[in-house]
């Protein structure tokens, strides 16, 4: 495929965005450190991470997904497609950042905001598409703190982000967030189908749907993976867009 490839394109909820049934994944391309892959790998060089990326564009992918907590992915990207800033969609987290190899959860208004703005000044724009709360796991204390929903509608009403969300580790903490969230990501695939009421009354209430760990990170194959989620699963219809990450082009494009 060339640049501008002709690739579907799903509604993501009620956000007004169209995404691809496929996005991509930066954690690879930033972080090889306390990972849950199989198998170890290197970090690709500035320069193939760029190439990459932008062949990622060229494929027809739109959906991409970093986060603070992804090493220097966010600057990564930043680099290399601020050129093509309103070629795709471009998704973020909130919540967790990577320290010196340990991970750092911090939830507090003011940790959230600096969070963003470093977001944006690494990625190389003034907002970003997409901002999900990056769930430590304990979804049931930020189902208790009222402050965070209203902060994230403020976030979106000042314009630093489209829509808003939260990708959840906990079926309740999830369900909790379908209250204020426009999009929830959500771990489902072969081996892990426990989300699927979740996934089904997102849809219905026109919450987008985005799939993480579709792969059962590295475990899966992936044509079998991915035809189950867009085709055989029972909430097919519901999902917005897959993110599965990769260091190589060619992946990409089979998958």
């Amino acid at each position: 495929m060339g640049k501008g490839a002709d690739v579907e394109r799903r509604p993501l909820g009620r956000t007004g965005l169209d995404v691809s049934p496929i996005g991509f994944g930066t954690f690879k391309i930033g972080r090889n450190e306390g990972i849950k892959y199989p198998d170890a790998y290197a970090l690709p060089s500035e320069e193939d991470a760029a190439i990459l990326l932008n062949g990622i564009l060229d494929l027809g992918i739109n959906l991409i997904d970093t986060a603070p907590a992804y090493g220097i992915s966010e600057s990564r990207i930043g680099k290399a497609l601020a050129s093509r800033r309103d070629e795709f969609v471009l998704s973020s987290k909130v919540g967790e950042r990577w320290v010196d190899g340990t991970s750092m959860y911090d939830f507090t208004p003011d940790a959230i905001r600096e969070s963003v703005d470093e977001s944006l000044r690494r990625l190389c724009t003034d907002h970003l598409d997409l901002l999900l709360l990056h769930s430590d796991g304990q979804d049931e204390d930020h189902r208790s703190d009222d402050a965070l929903p209203e902060l994230f509608r403020e976030l979106r009403d000042s314009g630093l982000t489209r829509a808003i969300g939260c990708s959840g580790k906990t079926s309740q903490g999830l369900l909790s967030a379908l209250e204020w969230a426009d999009v929830i990501m959500v771990e489902y695939h072969l081996t892990d189908e426990s989300m699927e009421q979740v996934i089904r009354t997102a849809a219905d209430r026109g919450v987008g749907v985005i799939i993480k760990k579709a792969l059962g990170s590295g475990r899966h194959d992936a044509a079998a993976a991915l035809g189950f989620l867009l085709q055989e699963s029972p909430v097919a219809d519901a999902i917005g867009s897959i993110v599965i990450g990769s260091r190589s082009l060619d992946r990409m494009q089979s998958n």
